[in-house]
């Protein structure tokens, strides 16, 4: 998929969560982390935006001056997230706030740390947005995963329940017969880089 196949969704922003230390990699910022020859946050940015999102924002927190420095961002808006010490949950209200002022009517929620899932499994999910009350979620054989898309309306009671490293796991649950599922199983691999085990999974080398 190529930016110029994917319809734009002024309407939808992507939310790319990449605050994390790598506390199990050995304290390195999973953003920083490269595959295919790039960042795994230009990739993650990337394909929300090859996926449709026209506003892209990105959640910093560990190594985000680095981040700043050497990875290729243009074009997106870059939140700090000063808690990110205190999990993903930090990192989605600090998402959702710096979104609040925004003309956005929902939010597709990605993680940096899975670089499995690419523009075609995004592209799915965005195109299941039909108004602010759409709470979609990726599938893989039926079970729940991302990305995730949370209409306007979900917001407040995601920002609410939001900690630790939990997310949006919590509403998500609370309101599972609203969610729409989109089977991505076909297009996408859900696996996270968390450990150094996982790291074999990346490729460093590759065109950007």
């Amino acid at each position: 998929m190529t930016p110029d196949q994917a319809p734009r969704h002024p309407q939808v922003a992507g939310l790319l969560l990449a605050a994390g230390g790598g506390r199990r990699l050995g304290g390195r910022p999973k953003a920083l982390l490269r595959h295919d020859g790039a960042l795994l946050v230009e990739r993650a940015a990337r394909a929300l935006r090859v996926a449709g999102c026209t506003r892209v924002h990105v959640v910093l927190g560990a190594g985000a001056d680095e981040v700043r420095a050497h990875a290729e961002l243009s074009g997106c808006v870059l939140v700090d997230n000063p808690g990110w010490t205190e999990g993903m949950g930090s990192s989605l209200r600090a998402g959702l706030h710096s979104l609040a002022d925004t003309d956005a009517r929902a939010v597709l929620v990605s993680l940096v740390d899975q670089p499995g899932i690419g523009p075609e499994a995004h592209a799915r999910v965005l195109a299941a947005f039909s108004d602010e009350t759409s709470l979609v979620s990726a599938a893989y054989d039926g079970k729940r995963g991302h990305p995730v898309l949370l209409g306007a309306a979900h917001w407040p009671g995601v920002a609410a329940t939001a900690e630790g490293d939990r997310g949006a796991r919590d509403y998500l649950r609370q309101h599972s017969a609203g969610i729409r599922l989109v089977e991505c199983g076909d297009v996408a691999e859900p696996y996270d880089i968390d450990t150094g085990a996982d790291l074999g999974r990346l490729r460093p080398g590759g065109a950007h």
